[in-house]
């Protein structure tokens, strides 16, 4: 069967219509009245079976791959509609030149970019990704969220194979970037520790070929390495009790930091030159000094007034079940089930371990739930096992594992295949006078046994 062709166009011409109504969906149940629908395929839909539906909600227009999709003339033809939606996010990027900071790494990327975007937003109209939206669809649609009025984007770039990033930074190219940190991540896809080196240094090597400057961790040897050859603007713990280095000449002097507790909190002193801070946070483990840092940097080279940035890192409360505190009727829950990898993992149990109980009317004893770290390829058994031993030597006074892979390593301890399971036992044996951590992989879903602790 031939089918009319009604309308193709190039990118010039629907960057055009954008601007006239600058909105764009990939959901045909949340159009607004005049936006663009850009019709998405995944494993299990095809968008293009609902340009017509979303046309019918109000979009002014919908974007299709599949001529069979067409509804007249309100929908445009294109040859790859997930790449026409990039496309158009990079010339609206350029278009409108704001400063762009990209930021990614293992871990803290998305803690690090909202204490980013909370210190620079003390200045300036700041635009950053919402949730993790951080891949190659939730990048462009952030920055069709770009308007005029905004005068710096943050953007969260995220990836599980060798190229995402490399692809991510020359849609949004970022003018500044940060790499959190390297650690054992998505290992099923970069192949081992070494790829994923070399995949979150594809951003550095975007800042490089760019002439843009890189935030740094100057304690990661790693990062310092692939970073050779950038400017760079530092931070970092401070290396010693002693440590006195010499400020002057140094264009963008590191600020440094060290924690003073973490109970249940984080508080820590920074530096920069000859002054210090203090500053009481609302985050749990002091892993996440590294993330303060990185936004006290950022805010600093952007002119933040130190007294604003410390506001606003104070102001901050983790959403999402990232380092929650929640005080339950039976417990105390440290909620950390939103991803899960080696290097999170033993931080936070390290963290666990180290701090004090929280101070109540009774004594507390410490427990843990653990959920699979997901896609760790032909390494996961060993790295299962791995923080099986760092349980076994933290003596916790109560430990329950949940998935598959963490049920075959640790059989010494009470294991159940799935959360549904392990929500059934904590029904029948109820936890009470707890501080518990709770900490897995996202797709483990631990944060459905919240109710019944």
């Amino acid at each position: 069967m031939r089918h009319k062709i009604y309308n193709r166009m190039d990118l010039s011409e629907l960057y055009t219509l954008y601007k006239q109504r600058p909105d764009v969906t990939t959901d045909s149940r949340t159009c607004k009245p005049g936006a663009i629908f850009f019709a998405l395929k995944g494993e299990s839909f095809d968008g293009n079976a609902y340009a017509g539906k979303a046309l019918q909600a109000g979009c002014s227009r919908a974007v299709i791959d599949d001529v069979s999709a067409q509804s007249g003339e309100r929908t445009i033809l294109v040859d790859n509609v997930t790449e026409t939606l990039q496309q158009l996010a990079r010339l609206h990027r350029e278009t409108l030149g704001v400063t762009v900071v990209g930021i990614t790494g293992t871990n803290g990327k998305t803690t690090t970019k909202e204490l980013t975007a909370k210190v620079l937003s003390e200045k300036y109209n700041t635009l950053f990704t919402e949730g993790n939206l951080n891949n190659h669809i939730g990048v462009p649609l952030t920055l069709l969220r770009l308007t005029r009025r905004h005068e710096i984007a943050v953007v969260e770039m995220g990836a599980s194979h060798p190229g995402e990033i490399r692809d991510l930074a020359e849609i949004a190219r970022p003018d500044y970037g940060l790499v959190t940190n390297v650690g054992q991540a998505h290992l099923e896809g970069f192949g081992s520790f070494e790829g994923v080196v070399r995949a979150k240094g594809e951003l550095y090597d975007f800042i490089r070929k760019t002439g843009g400057k890189v935030f740094i961790d100057r304690n990661n040897k790693h990062l310092m390495k692939i970073a050779e050859g950038i400017e760079k603007i530092a931070y970092g713990k401070i290396r010693d009790e002693t440590e006195q280095e010499d400020m002057r000449g140094q264009k963008y002097p590191p600020v440094t930091g060290d924690v003073i507790c973490n109970n249940p909190f984080l508080s820590f002193r920074w530096r920069r030159r000859t002054d210090a801070y203090d500053v009481e946070t609302r985050l749990i483990g002091d892993y996440n000094l590294y993330n303060a840092l990185a936004a006290i940097a950022m805010g600093l080279y952007f002119d933040v007034p130190p007294e604003r940035i410390n506001e606003a890192i104070s102001a901050y409360e983790p959403t999402n079940n990232r380092s929650q505190l929640k005080k339950t009727a039976g417990n105390i829950l440290i909620i950390d089930a939103y991803n899960a990898n080696p290097d999170s993992m033993r931080a936070a149990l390290e963290n666990f371990a180290s701090s004090r109980n929280r101070r109540t009317d009774t004594a507390r004893q410490k427990a843990v739930i653990l959920g699979d770290m997901r896609e760790l390829g032909e390494e996961s058994p060993g790295l299962h096992e791995e923080i099986i031993s760092l349980v076994n030597g933290y003596g916790f006074d109560r430990t329950l594992l949940c998935g598959e892979r963490f049920s075959a390593a640790g059989q010494a301890y009470t294991c159940f295949k799935t959360v549904d399971e392990l929500n059934e036992y904590l029904k029948a044996n109820p936890i009470k006078g707890y501080e518990i951590l709770i900490k897995g992989s996202h797709g483990m879903h631990l944060e459905k046994i919240i109710e019944n602790l």
